[in-house]
């Protein structure tokens, strides 16, 4: 307590909140969880955690020595006290990020996922493809390649690569960045196959905003080592439910998120026709959520992501139980 004593107030106030919630939480919510998992269903469908969703306090550092004060080994240990078996660790809150971490690293982290029962589902780095500077684009490329070795290190079957914002001067020319991006994602595929890590494609509202676009991408790309990480709360359709139907066959990850319209969205995921269509689509295994700052008011994560992962489990069981 003396350590956190010194830290600046908003750090202190979240790594507080983030100790008392693990001390507090850890019993009562495995039981509940186990309280609330019929044994006799058994599920194809497991949702599990996208690391994204404690950014904030991940990146919160000590003022004296700029150590980050809640790690992915943290987040491990409140994954294990609330009955979280999947992690999707994101590539930029390990330590040395966008350097890759050191093997010694690597394999503590893994082992403590596996001493806990957590299974590493995917991570995902920064990068931008759709650049129109070849440069830039290079370097997402060789950046992206370090990091599916450190992705199969991991044992994490997914590695997921931004696609980019669209270009200025490019609105009404989709087709020349995605042309560029397509040659990226190829450029990956023979160091993907070697180390049996699949290049996940995101819809992340930059240029890829419909399951239309995702497609065109994926089609151009042309392998089974590439596929769709299907973002619940980013597509900019009328109706982003038929995008999410499009594109489950063709999903290797997820982030479900909230809301269906954006960061700061106000209209919730309808989870029951959520989870019906992901079911119905026949994808089996885990499913990351990912729960996103709302402007203006105060973020829990761990709360949030609770709240967000009972009610889905709800939707799951009723799902089951009514198509038994």
């Amino acid at each position: 307590m003396k350590l956190l004593s010194k830290l600046k107030p908003g750090i202190f106030l979240v790594a507080l909140l983030a100790g008392i919630t693990l001390m507090n939480s850890c019993k009562q919510n495995k039981d509940q969880i186990t309280k609330e998992e019929p044994k006799e269903i058994k599920k194809d469908i497991i949702f599990s955690l996208n690391a994204y969703s404690f950014a904030d306090l991940m990146q919160a550092k000590d003022f004296r020595d700029n150590e980050q004060v809640y790690s992915l080994l943290n987040l491990l240990d409140w994954c294990h006290c609330n009955g979280i078996t999947g992690l999707d660790p994101t590539g930029y809150f390990f330590p040395t990020y966008p350097e890759v971490p050191s093997d010694e690293y690597l394999e503590n982290f893994k082992n403590k996922a596996a001493e806990l029962g957590i299974t590493l589902t995917g991570t995902g780095i920064r990068n931008n493809f759709a650049s129109p500077d070849p440069k830039v684009r290079a370097e997402g490329v060789e950046l992206a390649k370090k990091w599916i070795v450190v992705a199969s290190k991991l044992g994490a079957p997914v590695l997921r690569c931004f696609s980019g914002e669209i270009p200025k001067g490019y609105e009404d020319n989709w087709e020349d960045p995605a042309g560029w991006m397509i040659d990226c994602y190829k450029e990956l595929l023979p160091l993907a196959e070697q180390y049996n890590v699949k290049i996940g494609i995101q819809n992340h509202g930059d240029m890829l905003q419909t399951a239309e676009q995702c497609l065109y991408v994926l089609k151009g790309v042309d392998s089974k080592w590439a596929g769709i990480i299907v973002d619940t709360g980013n597509f900019t359709t009328e109706d982003p439910y038929k995008d999410i139907e499009t594109l489950v066959p063709y999903a290797v990850n997820w982030q479900v998120k909230e809301f269906v319209d954006g960061y700061g969205g106000t209209v919730p995921t309808d989870y029951p026709k959520l989870v019906k269509i992901i079911k119905d689509g026949g994808f089996k295994g885990f499913i990351p959520v990912e729960t996103l700052k709302v402007r203006g008011d105060f973020y829990d994560p761990f709360q949030r992501v609770n709240n967000m992962l009972t009610q889905l489990n709800t939707a799951l069981d009723a799902t089951y139980t009514t198509e038994k």
